[in-house]
């Protein structure tokens, strides 16, 4: 059959890394903003990932919109996948890397002995785009876990943490340029573009108490969304991504066996690098413990609800009690993503509040900031118990009213 697959130019990195974006921020707005939840929003999109493979599956060649719109529900299904091992099942990110890590090595070692190729260039059979689609599947999982892995060792905000798979990816092609194996260059690149993509996303829309710009994962979304049908549209048009024969001589070039023996070299020089920095950044004072150590702190001794509330306006205090309530339930149901989010939304609108409330009374201020500070500090720690989230946020919902 035809290959179904595009050509790897500019355009396909482009639009791989709208797709994981857009995939992420999307997954983000079903799952926290519309309350649908982490094990109903990954039901929905395995039932979406059955469709859209049937449609590629079906297709009897390239076709940009079908081929993109299946990256992009893998891409979320994927994530979905590690998120309910991180957050629903409490699987460290560690373990889950390894064994994602595990996995895709087997379906790359399958693949090859039965196909005795991995390049994309080659993807004229069922079996090998079957193969290839498992891949992809695989790579997304294993993306979403080191990501979010590499962040709870480094504590970096998302913005930060974009430039590790970015200079990553720089250096792989660097590699390829010098003569490194393609085919090994690839998927390298594929799998570091998601933890590139989510991590623009999260950067895009996080607040900005969170180190993020605050456009909301809706708005991003669109952007991206947007930005990706523009793109489908003009390589529908150009066809500049379709790839005419099985190896074109424009994407050919001649094996060199030392060379690439050296460019290996290059690539473990790269890792361990990419290790020593991840080491360090782990011992580092990380910025989020630091915010929480330069916090006001609680005033001493507790006081009744109504004298902590009573100077505040009660519209205010509902809002407070309001998203306290939400995390609560999140929590409560095993969400930890999702509880992590909403609680966001806490730390901004009390800070938002500041200027207003804290001249009304100091005491009562400073004193719900304390527990404030402990549900934030329950829910951010880098192995949440869900019977200390619970305390802190009780004792606040009690403080509350």
């Amino acid at each position: 059959m035809l290959n179904k697959v595009p050509e790897v130019t500019v355009w396909f990195w482009i639009i791989k890394v709208l797709c994981t974006t857009v995939g992420e921020s999307f997954a983000d707005w079903i799952n926290m903003n519309l309350g649908v939840g982490l094990i109903s929003t990954a039901l929905i999109f395995t039932g979406a990932l059955a469709a859209v493979l049937v449609w590629q599956l079906s297709a009897e060649r390239y076709i940009p919109f079908v081929y993109w719109l299946t990256v992009v529900v893998v891409s979320v299904t994927g994530t979905l996948y590690t998120d309910i091992l991180t957050d629903s099942q409490g699987v460290p990110l560690a373990l889950s890397s390894s064994v994602f890590a595990g996995v895709l090595a087997v379906v790359f070692g399958v693949w090859y002995v039965r196909e005795r190729t991995l390049s994309v260039h080659s993807i004229t059979t069922r079996p090998r785009e079957l193969f290839y689609w498992l891949a992809v599947l695989v790579t997304f999982a294993l993306g979403t876990a080191t990501g979010d892995w590499t962040l709870e060792l480094t504590g970096w905000t998302a913005g930060v943490s974009v430039l590790l798979p970015l200079g990553l990816i720089v250096a792989i092609f660097v590699g390829w340029r010098l003569g490194a194996n393609a085919v090994l260059s690839f998927w390298l690149a594929y799998i570091l573009t998601r933890p590139l993509g989510a991590n623009l996303g999260d950067w895009l829309g996080s607040p900005s108490g969170d180190g993020g710009l605050g456009l909301g994962t809706a708005l991003t979304s669109v952007i991206f969304l947007l930005a990706i049908l523009a793109t489908v549209v003009y390589l529908t048009r150009s066809r500049s991504d379709v790839i005419e024969a099985q190896e074109p001589a424009s994407t050919a070039r001649a094996l060199n066996p030392a060379r690439e023996r050296v460019m290996l070299a290059y690539y473990a020089a790269v890792a361990v690098a990419a290790t020593a920095l991840l080491v360090w950044a782990n011992h580092q004072p990380h910025a989020a413990a630091g915010a929480e150590e330069e916090s006001p702190a609680p005033v001493a001794g507790h006081i009744a609800p109504q004298e902590a509330t009573s100077p505040f306006p009660p519209a205010e205090i509902a809002k407070f009690r309001t998203i306290a309530a939400d995390t609560l339930a999140k929590v409560n149901s095993g969400d930890q993503r999702a509880a992590t989010s909403r609680v966001a939304d806490l730390e901004t609108a009390w800070d938002d509040d500041q200027s207003t409330l804290e001249p009304k009374s100091e005491k009562a201020w400073s004193f719900l900031d304390g527990e404030i500070d402990q549900v934030l500090k329950a829910l951010r720690a880098p192995h949440p118990d869900k019977a200390t989230e619970v305390n802190a946020l009780n004792t606040l919902l009690t403080s509350l009213g």
